[in-house]
């Protein structure tokens, strides 16, 4: 906190905005940050299309940072995406292509210029296949092995997690190659900072140690980790499915509807943590009578919606999920599953398939139990049996699904 008549700097604000879990150098940091200084870089996985609202922390930061006057690099992680990442995976991951990775970096882009502005002298996007896929692993090895102690990377928490299960060589080999990214874009793009989420200190250490050891104890590369979100990194995780930035593949009112749906315990941080209000009103709304909960969901909801979608669509979503609650039954801008002739029998579709063809469960087994619990409504009536079936004459008229409380859809035969 900046002291009782002095100016608030980008760097205070992020730790009342509880963003900073720890730093190296902090002094030094806040220096750096407040005087509009520093070169920093956050790393994308490259594995889809689309962002997710997992992704809004890094984004968030990276939008406040430079407007402060310091350098964003979004780094595209395309050469550990050639491998795939097994870390929490049963199965290996599929492995993209040269040109998957270019398409998804691109789809990344366009979502990021929402947040920040690309161009020179502003942010720019590198991609670590670049240099990464060029090293020659004996060269790899003298250049920079002798500066990683291994009893140092086995006391590492990362490590430490995945020692019971089984740790494969090519994770223990994580560490190395995230230090190298930072090590090479210390030197190729002056970057002097690296930000990353609290169970990434570990490496990113790793990095700063690197530079330090190979350049000099006067190369001055510092490292700050984020607070993970409050779902313990599931932030944008629903239903078994990613929250996705794409309207194409969550729409607007489904966006809007997930950050109105989040836990009572976490409004406060996310608004804090995520959205662009003004300090000052936000210790206000902490102030708020526990009775307006749901207005600061609301708040909440369509400050995250208009940052990425604009304000016509969060306006839009506001006014959807007002009527829908309300009970009038305006469902212009209702998420809508359009099926297909060869979807539909003669005699309808059963509930529960209905339920996984508009992607509302992520298995049948979860259909069956939420309609055993009177979960699932058509048209306002509940759905007694799974395989109840919902006619082709409604299809064709449309009818509404609520799934719970709080989830509705619609489903058409066109």
């Amino acid at each position: 906190m900046a002291e009782k008549g002095e100016k608030m700097g980008i760097y205070e604000e992020l730790v009342e905005r509880g963003l900073i879990a720890q730093t190296t150098d902090e002094a030094q940091i806040r220096d750096l940050v407040n005087n509009g200084k520093a070169t920093f870089y956050i790393g994308f996985d490259c594995t889809a299309d689309s962002l997710t609202a997992g992704h809004f922390m890094a984004l968030t930061l990276m939008k406040r940072l430079q407007a402060a006057g310091n350098k964003p690099i979004a780094l595209i992680g395309g050469g550990t995406t050639m491998i795939g990442d097994p870390s929490g995976k049963s199965d290996m991951r599929k492995m993209l292509t040269r040109e998957d990775i270019d398409h998804n970096a691109e789809c990344f882009k366009k979502q990021m210029e929402r947040f920040i502005e690309f161009g020179e002298d502003k942010a720019i996007m590198v991609n670590n296949a670049d240099w990464l896929l060029k090293l020659n692993y004996i060269e790899l090895l003298r250049e920079v092995g002798a500066c990683f102690s291994v009893n140092n990377m086995l006391r590492a928490e990362c490590y430490k997690q995945r020692m019971e299960k089984g740790l494969s060589f090519l994770e223990f080999n994580y560490m190395i190659l995230q230090s190298y990214d930072f090590y090479y874009m210390f030197q190729k793009y002056n970057c002097n900072l690296e930000f990353g989420g609290d169970d990434q200190w570990s490496n990113m250490l790793g990095g700063t140690e690197l530079i330090r050891r190979k350049l000099g104890k006067d190369a001055h590369a510092m490292t700050i980790t984020l607070l993970t979100d409050s779902n313990g990194n599931k932030m944008g995780k629903t239903a078994g499915n990613a929250v996705w930035l794409d309207p194409n593949k969550t729409t607007p009112f489904e966006f809007y509807q997930y950050w109105r749906n989040i836990g009572d315990a976490d409004v406060d941080k996310c608004i804090k943590m995520l959205t662009f209000l003004p300090m000052d009103q936000i210790r206000e709304i902490e102030k708020w009578d526990a009775s307006r909960i749901n207005e600061k969901k609301m708040l909440l909801a369509h400050e995250l919606t208009e940052l990425v979608h604009g304000k016509e669509e969060a306006d839009k979503a506001e006014a959807t999920a007002k009527a829908l609650f309300s009970g009038d039954g305006d469902d212009a801008n209702m998420p809508t599953t359009e099926l297909t002739a060869d979807q539909v029998a003669e005699d309808g579709i059963s509930a529960i398939d209905l339920l996984s063809v508009c992607k509302l469960v992520p298995s049948r087994s979860e259909g069956r139990r939420l309609i055993e619990q009177g979960g699932m409504l058509v048209n306002g009536e509940k759905i007694a049996s799974f395989d109840t079936k919902i006619s082709k004459e409604a299809l064709v008229e449309g009818v509404k699904i609520k799934k719970g409380k709080k989830v509705f859809h619609k489903a058409i035969l066109k």
